[in-house]
């Protein structure tokens, strides 16, 4: 019988206060960790998408993690209520990037690791990890890169084709990616995220692509404005 009231207890909701300290704290780290982790994604991802507003999630993500975390953490009730209703749940972002999907795991271990009061440890690997990624940066990138939204658009019999201009993309463009593709009997666009690492490259992939037809329009556009 004594067995069984202990886990009787043990099941209980505990009505545990958080400490408002504590979580005014773990906001300010959070809200500091959040905008450094932002402002390092934009600066030292490889992604080829909008890095900017995909920053712009950090600090709503490692919030709502650290908030489920503080309230969720003195309770088993409140743990497994909390399975059951992530099981019903299913998350289907568009994360197509390995780089991606790493950032936003940084993003939740800040909130886990503030949620369970583990000021310290949080802060100390936060900062581990953020002085590795720019180093590796700083090491690889000897030259300055920019993302640009590239469209090429062509109408007229003599329209290339767009074998023809994937080509010119990946020979003159070190990275790239075809985000969108349209084709009629008089009309062809193709728009491509394309990382540059100087000017000329634009001027040269310009020249290129009216050797295939002079009448083809090609624009550039810098992706964070989108």
């Amino acid at each position: 019988m004594d067995k069984w009231n202990l886990f009787q207890r043990f099941l209980i909701t505990e009505n545990a206060q958080i400490s408002i300290l504590d979580f005014v704290i773990n906001s300010v780290i959070i809200l500091v960790l959040s905008f450094i982790l932002e402002y390092t994604y934009s600066r030292c991802a490889k992604s080829l998408s909008s890095r900017k507003a995909f920053g712009a999630n950090f600090f709503l993500i490692a919030f709502t993690t650290m908030l489920i975390i503080s309230i969720v953490k003195s309770s088993l009730a409140l743990s497994l209520g909390l399975v059951g209703a992530l099981s019903i749940v299913r998350f289907r972002s568009a994360i197509k990037e390995p780089e991606e999907l790493a950032y936003l795991f940084f993003t939740i271990a800040i909130g886990l690791g503030l949620g369970a009061s583990q000021q310290i440890i949080t802060v100390i690997a936060a900062f581990v990890l953020l002085t590795i990624i720019w180093l590796r940066f700083l090491s690889s990138s000897k030259t300055r890169k920019q993302n640009l939204y590239l469209t090429i658009s062509s109408n007229g019999e003599g329209k290339p084709k767009l074998e023809n201009i994937d080509s010119e993309v990946m020979d003159i463009f070190k990275s790239s990616k075809l985000v969108r593709y349209d084709e009629s009997s008089d009309l062809i666009e193709a728009a491509y995220w394309v990382e540059i690492s100087k000017a000329t490259d634009l001027q040269q992939f310009k020249d290129k692509v009216h050797s295939l037809n002079p009448g083809v329009r090609v624009s550039f556009i810098d992706n964070n404005s989108f």
